[in-house]
C-alpha cells in the first residue's frame, strides 16, 4: 500500500485497489463460487427491509469449508500485506463469506454500518471485497459515504440495522465501480451499501472481514466456525489451553 492510498483510506475510510488479483484468478475463484452455490441449491440473504421487492441475494458463509482455493485465499501474501498496512501485524479472522446477486433482480443491500452486526471496543474491523467479474453501477456495486468512519457508531434501524435513509440515501452516495480482481478495502464504521443489480449477468463477490485479537467484541453476535484463526502475526492475549469439545467458562 502506497502512502497515498493509506492517506486516501484514513480520510475517506475505503479505498479500491484495482488489479488486486489477475483476471483469470478472479475467472477461477468466480467458477469455484457459482459451484458452491449449484451444489448448496437455493438460498436467499435479503435483508428484511427490503424482503417486499421480489429480489434474491445467493450467499454461504465460512467458503474456506467449501472450497480449498478460498482456504488459501484467506493467507494470500498480497492480502495479508494490505491487513497488516491496515490494522498492524496481528490479523485474526472474524468470518468470510460469498455473494451473488443474480442478474436482473439481485437484491439491494441498505446502507448500514458492519459496527451494528458484530460491534467491538476498538475500530480494527477491516472488510475486504473481492471482486469476481465487473461490478458495474447497473450490478448493484458497492456505494460510500466517504468519511462517514469518523462520526463513530450511528443508531441502526430494524432486524438488518442500517442507518437512516434519509440521511444516508442510497442514491447520495458514491459509487465504487469495479473491475474482476479489484479489491475494496473498507472499515466496519463507514457507512456502506449497494444497489440492485438490474444488468443481464450476476455480479460475484468475496468477502472477508479481519480484526486485531485484542480488539474484543462488545457482544458475541455473528459468529463463524472460522472465527479466530490467526492469518498475520499471533494472538498476544494469554488464556488456558481447553480442548474444542470443552465448554467455556
Amino acid at each position: 500500500m502506497t502512502p497515498d492510498q493509506r492517506a486516501f483510506y484514513d480520510e475517506n475510510g475505503y479505498l479500491l485497489i484495482p488489479s488486486f488479483i489477475a483476471p483469470d484468478e478472479a475467472a477461477a475463484l468466480r467458477a469455484e463460487v457459482h459451484a458452491i452455490a449449484a451444489r448448496q441449491g437455493p438460498t436467499n440473504a435479503t435483508w428484511s427491509s427490503v424482503a417486499d421487492q421480489g429480489t434474491v441475494l445467493e450467499h454461504s458463509h465460512d467458503v474456506q469449508f467449501r472450497s480449498a482455493a478460498f482456504t488459501r485465499l484467506l493467507v494470500h501474501p498480497r492480502l495479508i500485506d494490505v491487513f497488516t498496512a491496515l490494522i498492524g501485524p496481528n490479523v485474526q479472522l472474524h468470518h468470510n463469506k460469498m455473494f451473488i446477486k443474480p442478474p436482473e433482480r439481485g437484491s439491494p443491500f441498505p446502507m448500514h454500518q458492519d459496527y451494528g452486526y458484530f460491534p467491538h471496543r476498538g475500530r480494527s474491523m477491516t472488510a475486504a471485497i473481492l471482486h469476481l467479474d465487473d461490478a458495474p453501477d447497473a450490478k448493484g456495486c458497492v456505494r460510500v459515504y466517504p468519511g462517514s468512519h469518523k462520526l463513530g457508531p450511528l443508531d441502526a434501524i430494524g432486524q438488518d440495522h442500517h442507518v437512516d435513509p434519509d440521511r444516508f440515501p442510497l442514491s447520495a452516495a458514491v459509487p465504487v465501480e469495479a473491475k474482476a480482481g479489484d479489491l475494496l478495502v473498507f472499515n466496519y464504521l463507514t457507512v456502506h451499501g449497494s444497489g440492485l443489480n438490474v444488468s443481464d449477468e450476476p455480479r460475484t463477490t468475496w468477502l472477508i472481514q479481519v480484526r486485531d485479537p485484542e480488539d474484543e467484541p462488545i457482544s458475541e453476535q455473528h459468529q463463524s466456525r472460522g472465527q479466530g484463526m490467526m492469518l498475520a502475526g499471533i494472538d498476544p492475549r494469554t488464556s488456558a489451553f481447553r480442548f474444542a469439545w470443552q465448554a467455556t467458562q
